[in-house]
């Protein structure tokens, strides 16, 4: 693959306003220093504090308190180190060593503990193994139970994602856009920002139909933007788990003319999620059992994702450097990946 001429990422004119929590750049620099205590980096540390973790826990967060913006930007930083240490993986050709590390995380997750086989030393598992404890204690026991069953489905968006890259040939754009909403990591973030928040909504509630598509239609805007700043890098090296990669392959376009379908996918979906807010508050009000109370708690959770919406973008554009690194533009590692890091026992 040759490396993309540069472009200018489009305005996706997003209709939501967005504040940042006042200590994000502190939030910033101790997110960094998490990761190097817990050795998931080791070199490269300003290259790491510019991808910019706690400005986005800042501008996601809402109002809560500082510690809470810290732990989400402390995920974060956990995140991205996983994300690029699977990519290291797929890179050499090495995923079967990624097993027994997911199987421990999984297994912690959901029972709480780490079996004696599991590679407990890692830093990445005992990294994971710090932040979830923090987490899951400040959460209900409803949104507990959601938060592990996304961290469980992230982990396997990252098997699939690692498959597409070794098949011969693609995903189509319908699959990967249901993979991409758990790949993108945001499902567990969202459910830390919402117990931060207070908010505890019922099952029932989240089950809704209209509730889970208004979720998917803020997801893919996410998502969907990200393809766009993330595209020079993945192009670059031959990914194909990108929007704009896939829609260009399918539909036999150049990479140009499918940034700007992507670009108009954006802007066709803000459009579904504010018609689906609209929808689901007419759900909502058609049903006798929802109290003013319960109906003010919903919008708080919408207004919630749409801080997530807005604030992604604006991180992307003026507060990550992840996206212009010259390294990252041409499809190289992050200086700061540890390539031994899967193989601490």
């Amino acid at each position: 693959m040759t490396r993309l001429n540069s472009f200018t990422v489009a305005d996706f004119h997003l209709p939501f306003g967005n504040s940042k929590h006042p200590q994000a750049a502190r939030a910033n620099v101790e997110a960094t220093a998490w990761v190097v205590r817990h050795e998931l980096v080791t070199d490269a540390t300003e290259q790491f504090t510019g991808i910019g973790c706690g400005h986005l826990a800042g501008r996601v967060s809402g109002e809560v308190g500082y510690d809470r913006v810290l732990l989400l930007a402390e995920w974060m930083a956990w995140s991205f180190v996983l994300d690029d240490q699977h990519d290291h993986l797929i890179r050499t050709g090495d995923v079967a060593a990624w097993e027994p590390v997911a199987e421990a995380i999984t297994t912690y997750v959901e029972t709480g503990r780490v079996g004696s086989s599991s590679p407990r030393r890692n830093p990445l598992v005992n990294g994971f193994v710090d932040l979830c404890d923090r987490i899951l204690g400040g959460m209900s026991e409803t949104t507990a139970a959601r938060y592990r069953a996304h961290v469980a489905m992230m982990l396997r968006s990252l098997d699939q994602e690692a498959g597409n890259r070794e098949a011969p040939g693609r995903p189509s754009v319908e699959d990967y856009i249901v993979m991409r909403r758990h790949s993108s990591q945001l499902l567990p973030m969202m459910d830390m920002v919402e117990a931060g928040l207070g908010i505890d909504l019922p099952r029932r509630i989240h089950g809704l139909a209209a509730f889970q598509e208004l979720i998917a239609s803020a997801i893919d805007i996410i998502s969907w933007g990200n393809d766009v700043f993330s595209l020079p890098k993945e192009y670059a090296c031959g990914d194909h788990n990108n929007l704009v990669s896939l829609i260009s392959f399918h539909e036999r376009c150049s990479l140009s003319d499918a940034v700007r379908a992507v670009e108009s996918r954006i802007q066709i979906r803000i459009e579904e999620y504010l018609a689906g807010k609209k929808h689901l508050f007419e759900v909502l009000d058609a049903d006798g059992t929802t109290t003013p109370e319960l109906r003010e708690t919903v919008s708080r959770c919408v207004r919630s994702y749409e801080d997530w919406i807005i604030g992604t973008d604006l991180w992307q554009r003026y507060e990550c450097t992840r996206y212009s690194d010259e390294r990252f533009a041409a499809g190289l590692e992050s200086a700061y990946t540890r390539p031994d890091l899967i193989s601490v026992a």
